[in-house]
This record gives structure tokens, sequence and C-alpha cells, in this order.
């Protein structure tokens, strides 16, 4: 009896929501889709406590977090590598078209002064000290370090500015 009035309800529920989606915007959908999968990520677990089988969901539950307790150690280990592919992940096309705008927007877009700004020199710095500000500023700025795409580019290109014109 329980499941007739637990399928009633679970189609009036369908019946609103097809409803409320096509009613709604296409720029306000993505509230509505997200409380549409939260609900379907509930209705399996108050279907299975309802039903008196929600002790192997919570045994598993037990199970994976022991299992992740022990291994912690093992994550941490390799969390840097962890976290520079989650980066590369997130962000690997957006860097990408950036990297690529950035190009060719900044040929040539900077003056001495700028260039010599970036760097962080005076204006009568040698070749030699133009080298050593710029690998000193690439090593903290650099990508594969956690810095930035525009800022190696901008770098790079005050480098190639100023030794060009020495």
């Amino acid at each position: 009896m329980i499941r007739i009035y637990f399928i009633l309800i679970l189609l009036a529920l369908a019946f609103f929501a097809v409803r409320r989606f096509i009613n709604t915007p296409a720029s306000t959908l993505s509230r509505p889709i997200r409380h549409l999968a939260l609900l379907l990520a509930a209705l399996p677990l108050l279907y299975l406590g309802l039903t008196g089988r929600l002790a192997w969901l919570l045994a598993l539950a037990g199970l994976i977090f022991a299992a992740l307790a022990r291994w912690t150690p093992v994550i941490l280990r390799y969390a840097p590598q962890l976290q520079r592919l989650w980066v590369l992940l997130r962000s690997g096309k957006q860097q990408q078209s950036t990297q690529s705008k950035t190009h060719t927007q900044s040929k040539d877009a900077m003056s001495l002064d700028e260039a010599y700004a970036v760097l962080g020199l005076k204006k009568n710095a040698s070749p030699q000290e133009i080298v050593d500000a710029h690998r000193k500023l690439m090593q903290k700025l650099h990508p594969d370090r956690g810095g930035s795409d525009y800022f190696a580019a901008k770098i790079n290109l005050a480098k190639a500015i100023l030794l060009k014109n020495k």
C-alpha cells in the first residue's frame, strides 16, 4: 500500500516539475535543474528508508569512510600533483584561449618604460640584469608554479623588448 502512495507522489512531483520546467525561461533554468537533481538524489534514499533497506547503504558509507581515512597519508603525499591536475582540468581550455588572446593582443603593445616597470629595473639596466630579473620573476609567477599565463606573457614580452633595444 505504501508503494502505491509513493508512486502517486512521484508522479505528482514529476508532473509539477515538468510543468515548471516548460514554463521557466531559459535564463533561469539552472536553479530548478539543481533542485530537481537534489530531489532525484533524495528520492532513492527516502524509498530505501521507508522500506527498511537503508542499512546496507550506511554500511557502505562507513566502509568508504574507513578506506579514505586509511588512505589519507597516501592521498596527501600526492596532493600537489592532484591539485595541479585539478587546476589544469578546471581551467585548461580557458587558459589556452586566454594565452592565445594575450599573445596576439600584447605583441609590441608595451613601451620601454612599462617593460622596465614590469621587471622592476632602472632604465640603465644591463642585459645580464634584465635576464636575472626575468628569471627571478618567472620562478615566482610561472604557470606551472601557480602563476598565470597573463603575467608570464607580460614578463616574457618585457624581457624581449628590453633585450631588443640593448
